[in-house]
């Protein structure tokens, strides 16, 4: 599951959101569609079981979100896509212990600036 994201892997591969944010949720499918990589979002465990049969080739999820990680994790577990976990300065203590489960944790903000290229090359090592 932490393996960097091989950018000529699954061209036309979806990336999976795990994400409830409306603010980014907007922002990640608009630059999707711009970039040309389909997205799609998943918010339940059940949801990201399903879309992992379209074999993604990253999942972007929110740390911050409130979901339950435990679950969310086990449904990602083995599936095989790089997983960059999103998280704030303020909560980045608080959401330490589900960062080794993810390639990279960037801030939110990082993301914002680094979301074309990394829906486009994934997540380098």
């Amino acid at each position: 599951m932490n393996r960097p994201t091989d950018a000529r892997e699954g061209v036309d591969a979806p990336v999976l959101a795990v994400v409830s944010d409306l603010f980014f949720v907007a922002r990640i499918r608009e630059t999707g569609r711009l970039a040309g990589v389909p997205i799609e979002f998943a918010r339940t465990p059940e949801q990201i079981a399903a879309s992992l049969g379209h074999a993604p080739r990253l999942v972007l999820i929110d740390l911050t979100a409130g979901y339950d990680y435990d679950r969310v994790f086990a449904a990602l577990e083995g599936a095989g896509p790089a997983v960059l976990g999103f998280t704030t300065h303020a909560l980045a203590r608080q959401t330490r212990p589900w960062h080794p489960r993810c390639a990279r944790v960037v801030t939110k903000e990082t993301l914002t600036q680094e979301l074309p290229r990394l829906l486009k090359e994934g997540v380098t090592a």
